[in-house]
């Protein structure tokens, strides 16, 4: 019995550390694949050849639950091209989907203020209805690149039926109605916070901290 054990014992310390040597060895590999999974999904909203810095490194954090949807602060990440702003990725929460929350990532261009790109990077819409808001399902979340605050004006900026310019799906729209606003509140956010997003350290530092919830 005692020997069963120790045996027993043995293979556990064994396995233990075949696990531990196992994730070292490979905590930098998953992370670089992680690194470059959210650089392909950036650039997906602004072209890679549009910016010159570390998009994936250079971000600040903001928090705002009335603009970006969500009382968690929320990462942006910002393109620089020798220095000088071009845009901002903006993480944001459409709260109000038909099945939960959705996850968008909007590019807006620094100096014109128009949206670059959105994409859903995250949600739970029913399959065949509200999943349309995915790019590999339909190009409808590609009608928001171009726009901007003034264009459309504030009645624009909802679907169809209820007098905006966006379409909605057949028999699916609290989702597309919950991207509109989220997108809208999106660029509502960084007209508002834009410098601070791309002021000196200590400004970033100080939207982190959740000086951009006063809205």
């Amino acid at each position: 019995m005692a020997i069963t054990a120790a045996l027993l014992g043995a293979f556990a310390v064994l396995g233990t550390a075949l696990v531990a040597l196992t994730e070292n060895d490979t905590r930098d590999l998953i992370a670089q694949n992680e690194r470059e999974a959210l650089r392909r999904k950036l650039n997906e909203v602004i072209p890679k050849d549009a910016y010159d810095n570390s998009i994936t490194t250079d971000t600040v954090e903001a928090t705002s639950k009335p603009m970006l949807g969500s009382a968690k602060p929320m990462t942006v990440y910002r393109a620089r091209k020798q220095g000088a702003p071009v845009a901002a990725v903006m993480t944001t929460v459409a709260p109000d989907g038909y099945t939960g929350a959705i996850t968008l990532l909007v590019a807006v261009r620094y100096q014109e203020e128009t949206i670059m790109g959105v994409r859903v990077i995250h949600h739970r819409e029913t399959p065949g209805l509200g999943d349309w808001i995915d790019a590999e399902r339909s190009d409808w979340i590609s009608h928001f690149t171009g726009h901007s605050l003034s264009d459309p004006d504030e009645l624009g900026w909802r679907v169809v039926k209820d007098g905006g310019i966006f379409d909605q799906f057949t028999g699916a729209t609290i989702t597309p109605r919950a991207v509109v606003k989220a997108v809208h509140n999106s660029l509502k956010y960084f007209h508002a916070h834009k410098d601070e997003l791309f002021g000196n350290e200590a400004a970033a530092d100080g939207a982190a901290g959740g000086e951009h919830g006063a809205e």
